[in-house]
């Protein structure tokens, strides 16, 4: 059977991602866009672009709170809308962007505040693309804290020996001497694998192969917890995030976006190493 020819919109998002490709986005970036949108593609069905108006949007959005969606989550999905349709606009697929006539849901207040999955998509985005003294360093420790969730204490110490490459996890020494196992993805496996020969360089130019701990300065020591403050804010605001972002903000951040995704919050309690699951509920 022949497969059936793709929609308008269908093959308006095909464009777009690919041009999110040409543009050295993050897999980050693709694959958030990529699932807001796909989305959206199914909404509208095989609706022409022309037909597409703010009422189908809000209408889109709509069903999204029906579903139970987060306020948060909700705006992302705008903001996922908003940059398809300016993109459109901009290669003249469409006449008009009916984006620009829906209005953004009022979000509530959090303290501490926590930067949004587009915001951390971007500061992931300069990362992977930021050129210093040891930006390979960097860019793992932005994709630890973040992409696992764990504590700045616990990123200092852990050692080369226990990051488990095949099985995707790492051995993390939590408050109490407890352990526990957090698991790491494939784009937090690249950053590791782009680390590694650096670090072997600064250490052979230093101290020799004798340490262990897996992150480390540009004298060959062990970073602490300070040095890894200093890192992620002086990153943050590079990337345009607020100036108090700091290690904890990247936990913080990841239970808040684990939690708006849909993850269990035992297993969020888990992944965080809460003793207790009304600390995992603050989220």
């Amino acid at each position: 059977m022949t497969a059936p020819a793709a929609t308008p919109a269908e093959e308006a998002l095909a464009a777009f991602l690919m041009a999110l490709h040409a543009r050295n986005a993050s897999a980050h970036t693709v694959k958030a866009y990529g699932t807001d949108l796909g989305e959206f593609v199914r909404f509208v069905g095989p609706a022409e672009l022309a037909q597409i108006d703010h009422l189908l949007l809000r209408a889109f959005l709509g069903q999204l709170y029906q579903r139970g969606l987060s306020k948060a989550s909700v705006a992302r999905a705008l903001s996922s809308l908003r940059s398809f349709f300016k993109w459109m606009g901009r290669e003249q697929m469409i006449d008009a962007n009916p984006a620009l006539l829906v209005s953004a849901p009022k979000l509530p207040k959090r303290l501490p505040r926590v930067p949004t999955m587009e915001e951390m998509n971007a500061a992931l985005d300069a990362a992977t693309s930021q050129e210093g003294c040891f930006a390979e360093r960097d860019r793992l420790i932005l994709e630890l804290l973040y992409g696992c969730g764990i504590r700045n204490s616990e990123l200092t110490g852990i050692d080369l020996d226990d990051m488990h490459l095949r099985q995707g996890v790492i051995l993390v020494r939590g408050k109490g001497k407890k352990q526990r196992l957090v698991p790491f993805g494939e784009v937090a496996r690249e950053a590791l694998e782009q680390y590694l020969p650096r670090r072997l360089q600064t250490l052979e130019a230093h101290r020799g192969t004798g340490e262990t701990a897996l992150l480390i300065n540009l004298r060959g020591s062990r970073l602490t917890t300070r040095s890894v403050g200093r890192i992620v804010k002086a990153m943050a605001v590079a990337a345009g995030l607020p100036r108090e972002v700091h290690p904890h903000t990247l936990r913080h951040a990841f239970g808040t976006h684990m939690l708006e995704e849909g993850a269990d919050l035992r297993a969020i309690q888990e992944l965080l190493g809460h003793e207790r699951l009304s600390t995992t509920q603050r989220y």
